[in-house]
């Protein structure tokens, strides 16, 4: 029952916050009394008496359904044909980069791994030394597979 209870006041002073914050769009504030539990109140002297946090209500508004002018401009098929042409150029150019550099990367591992240091006398070290290259062309692997299924998604 106690839970019930504690989940009762609690909708109760949220309906109180939505209800202040409706009528003049005054500040509200979030007290926390000796015992835990929790007031608010839209009075700021009392606020800052009891040093409470201000409450930002969110209140959705649907903006009105106004129809547009006339000569408003309008996307025409033809627009969202080149758009979409224009989208997957970009998209191309980003996975050819994409490709090129992580060729680049895997070379820069692969020469890595043929360098031998001579204070690299136990594995790990040189697994730490390989580590940001290895980082390297697996990020570059995670963004081709990304741009591959943008690509792959815009035409479905």
């Amino acid at each position: 029952m106690r839970w019930v209870w504690a989940g009762g006041v609690f909708l109760v002073g949220l309906s109180a916050v939505n209800a202040l914050a409706q009528q003049g769009g005054s500040e509200i504030f979030k007290c926390r009394g000796e015992g835990g539990q929790l007031t608010y109140t839209n009075d700021r002297r009392q606020a800052e008496r009891q040093k409470c946090v201000a409450v930002t209500p969110q209140i959705n508004v649907a903006p009105s359904a106004k129809p547009s002018p006339s000569g408003f401009p309008r996307e025409t098929p033809r627009d969202k044909a080149s758009a979409k042409d224009r989208q997957r150029e970009i998209l191309q150019s980003e996975l050819s980069a994409e490709e090129a550099a992580l060729t680049k990367a895997r070379q820069e591992l692969a020469q890595q791994e043929s360098v031998r240091d001579g204070n690299e006398k136990n594995y790990a070290r040189v697994q730490e030394r390989l580590k940001p290259y290895q980082d390297s062309v697996e990020a570059h692997q995670k963004n081709i597979e990304a741009l591959k299924r943008e690509i792959a998604n815009q035409y479905r």
